[in-house]
């Protein structure tokens, strides 16, 4: 798959329309003129999220109303959807030709990854950014899976909201007990089915990081449950049942729950310790894009197809000769997309490469290489 054109108006500094190079997309300009906005633009149209905030209000431009994203995809066989997402105040619209969709199923159209600051916290952030990336992942390869998440998400506010309004009112245990036994039930369900999907993403992303780019790679993951140590987790559904019982009194005295995947974590690891407190800044990037292309290949090996691939500010990100290595690396593999403000850095790709100057959220000057040689969509790695 790949993206043939985006436009935008009224979001954030953006202005226009960019048709796209099937391969390497190099966009530069000076700070602060737009060229990371156009990325969150393609990440928008992709997910219907931003990397940079959960507030999409806040990339309304201001004094404007609505914002629009729109773009076209072409998948296997030529095949063309025009996506688009509108954003007005806390409402956001999304539909794939023109016709509103559920989010799963828009999520399905156009898969796309990104490296980029925010994203550091992947690695050196809290533990709700690594179970994002593992959701993340999953979804790519189950679109079904967001409606899992949503589920889930929901059954835990409502428990939540019974386990505080137990906490206030003194509410006695055996009626709190009444009160939450379907939500529970259903956490249960749901839990189960969360734990189960990221268990094997994790094992099969772990799988992909023996085939690293740089070096040896000594990067490993362990997926850890917050039940660890609490029963036999081959039979996880058994053993968070018996524990949200045994662990009634203290969710009621707490007035949230304690117990869930919500409460789970990715532990990134560099020659058996934790990246997030030992590794070093370059490791910690190092080990971020890692994790990035172990998700890409893995996503081709499921659909034999790449997904598109988002890095912001490559040259403070990455040093030259690993942004050398890993643009040869994508080169024929994902459509990509680079911004810099130092066009010299990659100098050697403006030859095979779409380069678009951004200036004041417009391009300023473009020349897309729309004729290169890039991978049918459908085609396996190395084809």
């Amino acid at each position: 798959m790949y993206l043939d054109f985006i436009e935008a108006h009224n979001f954030r500094n953006l202005a226009g329309k960019i048709t796209w190079g099937r391969r390497l997309n190099i966009i530069h300009g000076s700070n602060g003129q737009g060229k990371t906005n156009w990325l969150e633009a393609i990440y928008l149209l992709a997910r219907s999220k931003s990397f940079r905030t959960q507030r999409l209000q806040e990339a309304i431009k201001f004094g404007g109303e609505l914002a629009v994203v729109k773009g076209q995809v072409v998948g296997g066989n030529d095949v063309r959807r025009d996506l688009r997402v509108t954003l007005q105040g806390n409402t956001k619209w999304i539909s794939v030709n023109e016709k509103r969709e559920p989010l799963h199923r828009y999520l399905s159209q156009l898969q796309v990854f990104a490296f980029t600051a925010d994203e550091l916290e992947v690695v050196r952030g809290v533990p709700e950014a690594r179970r994002r990336f593992i959701d993340r992942g999953i979804s790519s390869l189950q679109p079904a899976y967001v409606q899992t998440l949503t589920s889930y998400n929901k059954v835990l506010r409502q428990k939540n909201k019974i386990l505080q309004d137990a906490a206030e009112r003194g509410i006695r245990l055996e009626e709190v007990a009444e009160l939450l036994f379907p939500w529970n039930d259903q956490l249960v369900s749901l839990a189960t089915r969360i734990h189960s999907a990221r268990i094997n993403y994790v094992g099969l992303l772990g799988a992909q990081l023996e085939h690293t780019l740089f070096e040896p790679c000594e990067v490993q993951l362990r997926y850890r449950s917050s039940l660890d140590g609490k029963g036999d987790l081959n039979h996880y559904e058994a053993v968070l049942a018996e524990r949200l019982g045994l662990r009634l009194p203290a969710e009621v005295a707490a007035g949230h729950s304690l117990l869930g995947v919500h409460r789970d974590e990715l532990e990134i690891l560099f020659r058996g310790r934790e990246m997030r407190v030992f590794g070093s800044s370059g490791q910690q990037r190092s080990a971020l894009l890692l994790l990035d292309l172990a998700a890409i290949s893995l996503y081709n090996l499921e659909h034999r197809d790449y997904p598109i691939f988002v890095i912001d500010d490559v040259d403070a990100e990455l040093d030259e000769n690993r942004i050398t290595q890993l643009l040869d690396y994508l080169d024929g593999r994902t459509q990509t997309f680079i911004t810099t403000s130092k066009r010299n850095q990659v100098e050697s790709f403006l030859s095979r490469a779409g380069v678009y100057e951004i200036q004041n959220g417009s391009v300023l000057s473009q020349q897309p290489l729309t004729s290169n040689c890039v991978m049918a969509a459908g085609a396996g790695e190395g084809d």
